[in-house]
């Protein structure tokens, strides 16, 4: 039986943590480390990818999609009535006009039938949102039966019922048009 050396021993170990550091490695995005996981009501939800949201020259933000289950079909995501969140880690000042008239082009973009059917609630939701400062998080968290649930840090601003209505918010990261094609690749992982 061959025996290893201390050294030997000490080396193995060391690579075994290289390797386990990998993945927290993956978490991280234009030096924006967003948590593993998201509280979705009951439900515990995992990274699913991040992507950067750029605006021609400049970084905007860290987008983190989270789900139950892994998954890089937009369309499969849409689809399932599961809990899901997206957070926004801000890489810059924005105001309340630039993020709304972001939002209102997305919806335009992905889905222009869907949010002229949930006008009243999407208007309510972009009345909510606040200016952002660089560091800060804006996140959406659906929860089926519940609905979804738009949060700025930690705190929530509140909470609009259906998945027709989370479908539309949803659409604009994993829609045919996102604000980049980069930063919905990215959180598709």
């Amino acid at each position: 039986m061959k025996r290893f050396s201390r050294l030997s021993i000490a080396a193995i170990a060391l690579s075994g943590l290289f390797l386990a550091a990998r993945p927290v490695l993956a978490r991280e995005l234009a030096g924006v480390s967003l948590p593993d996981t998201l509280s979705a009501g009951e439900k515990t939800l995992k990274l699913n990818g991040l992507g950067l949201r750029k605006k021609a020259i400049f970084k905007v933000y860290v987008g983190g999609l989270y789900l139950e289950a892994p998954s890089k079909d937009a369309a499969a995501i849409l689809a399932a009535d599961a809990p899901k969140a997206v957070r926004m880690h801000f890489l810059r000042d924005l105001k309340k006009s630039q993020l709304t008239d972001g939002f209102s082009e997305g919806f335009e973009a992905n889905a222009k039938e869907k949010a002229a059917a949930q006008k009243a609630a999407l208007d309510k939701m972009l009345a909510l949102v606040p200016d952002v400062k660089e560091g800060e998080t804006m996140s959406f968290v659906y929860v089926p039966g519940k609905g979804t649930t738009l949060f700025s840090g930690d705190k929530a601003l509140g909470t609009f019922e259906g998945k027709d209505f989370a479908d539309v918010v949803f659409l604009l990261w994993l829609g045919p048009k996102p604000p980049s094609e980069d930063l919905k690749k990215g959180m598709l992982g």
